[in-house]
């Protein structure tokens, strides 16, 4: 394993970005892997401490100039006049955005093969998926030699998973740490802004300066002001849980199993101290249901206000009455993934089911949290894989049903339902393709992953970059 160059390190030690340089890579890894949605190649050197640093943007993070389509054909006239409060506060560091990155439509999807735009390929293997939704995120971040940091986003592990398919750092905060102002919605009350790099301290950095309460966000507090790039690798006394119903998940591929418990078992050699724990009510059987009713719901909640009347796709209304006009604007701009979630979630809220299905799913959702609140007296970190899985092909991914697809998120989107931090460190290869090591911690306790993390990257290295071009 080498170790790669860290971003936050070659910033302050004053060296300077050769943009032509970049663009010229930009372009070249683009045409590989299809990972940009649309990008704008005006830099300038930065006078913040970011220093010109290059930044691509989620393409459901709105920044003013670019094109926001949130990977879908109904927004695809649509450019906002707005900048997302993360971003802003990257570019008044002197960060340059230069691209907004392919995704899943409006983020439905765990591989990003759901996109109405191109479909990124994962550098390791461009005949295997990146993970979704923040599929190109990763596959950029992985892929670039120059320094980079992207912006990703996450309801359900959406910066988690591409992080473990394409071999990078996922670092997805506390609920209400980061704004959401900006953010093309999904859920509400899932959604969160993350960062990913190719170091531990690199995704904590970027992380540090996107935090804090935002007047334009209600849901965000001033919380965990923790420099989280300078907490040091520390693992000694560290108590460290490993849920049972993570690591013996069904599907689990036996050999991503075995790399993640050997990266466990190198923190323990490290002064940590392991136990495996039965976290009964984290399960598939608790975490599907409740997330994927919740998630519904709230998406085609937020999903309505796309009807062709105030902003992306549109045509001449007076042709048409308006419940005809609404529904082929929505046949046509809508993708399939995305009218499965809207109906649906429709059905979950609807008189006569919204108490058999969606207060149901509010009632586990706290259950759950109250697990990993129990979990967290007792364990500092809690330790799995990331995906049960190494990235799949193309074709495997097209074989499988809704189903199946979404029960690949179980190891993911029970930490999102909870609403607390997670990170994805990359640990080995299967197959030549990169395994992830999931690590979670309570709310606002996101220095404890930091220090894990790097501990565990100091002793391991990274992974070698894959030679796309």
């Amino acid at each position: 394993m080498s170790s790669e160059t860290n971003v936050r390190k070659f910033i302050e030690s004053d060296k300077k970005i050769d943009f032509n340089d970049f663009r010229k890579e930009v372009e070249e890894v683009d045409e590989e892997i299809d990972a940009i949605r649309s990008k704008k190649f005006v830099f300038n050197p930065g006078e913040g401490e970011l220093q010109g640093l290059p930044v691509s943007v989620k393409d459901n993070i709105c920044v003013e100039g670019f094109p926001a389509t949130a990977g879908s054909k109904i927004l695809e006239p649509y450019k906002p006049e707005i900048t997302a409060t993360a971003v802003k506060k990257l570019q008044e560091k002197g960060a340059n955005v230069f691209a907004k990155t392919n995704q899943d439509e409006f983020g439905f999807g765990t591989f990003s093969m759901n996109s109405a735009y191109e479909i990124p390929k994962n550098p390791y293997d461009t005949d295997r998926v990146t993970g979704g939704s923040s599929g190109g995120a990763a596959a950029l971040t992985s892929a670039l030699k120059s320094p980079h940091m992207a912006l990703g986003q996450s309801t359900g592990g959406s910066v988690s998973n591409p992080a473990a398919f394409c071999g990078v750092v996922g670092f997805t905060p506390t609920y209400g740490r980061v704004s959401r102002y900006g953010l093309i919605d999904y859920a509400n009350s899932l959604d969160k802004i993350g960062t990913l790099a190719q170091t531990v301290e690199d995704a904590a950095y970027m992380l540090e300066i996107i935090s804090g309460k935002d007047k334009k966000d209600f849901t965000t507090v001033e919380r965990g002001k923790k420099k989280l790039a300078d907490v040091e690798p520390d693992v000694e006394d560290l108590r460290i849980g490993a849920p049972e119903q993570y690591m013996s998940f069904p599907g689990m591929d036996d050999r991503v199993k075995k790399k993640v418990w050997k990266a466990i078992q190198r923190l323990e050699d490290m002064g940590a101290e392991v136990e495996e724990v039965s976290l009964p009510k984290v399960a598939k059987d608790y975490v599907m249901p409740s997330y994927y009713v919740t998630a519904m719901s709230e998406a085609s909640t937020n999903l309505a206000r796309y009807c062709g009347m105030r902003y992306g796709l549109e045509k001449d209304p007076e042709k048409k009455n308006f419940d005809n006009y609404f529904s082929e604007i929505r046949s046509e701009g809508f993708g399939e993934e995305v009218k499965r979630r809207v109906m649906l979630g429709h059905f979950v809220r609807q008189e006569g089911f919204r108490e058999a299905y969606y207060i149901k799913a509010l009632k586990v959702r706290r259950l759950i949290i109250e697990e990993y609140k129990q979990a967290f007296k007792k364990y500092d970190v809690l330790a799995s894989p990331t995906m049960p899985i190494i990235a799949p092909r193309f074709e495997e991914a097209d074989d499988l049903s809704p189903i199946e697809i979404y029960a690949m998120d179980t190891l993911t989107i029970g930490p999102n339902l909870a609403g607390i931090p997670q990170m994805s460190v990359p640990c080995g290869t299967v197959e030549g393709m990169p395994v992830g090591m999931h690590l979670l911690s309570d709310h606002f306790k996101e220095h404890k992953l930091v220090k894990t993390g790097k501990a565990f990257e100091n002793s391991f290295g990274t992974l070698e970059r894959p030679e796309v071009v």
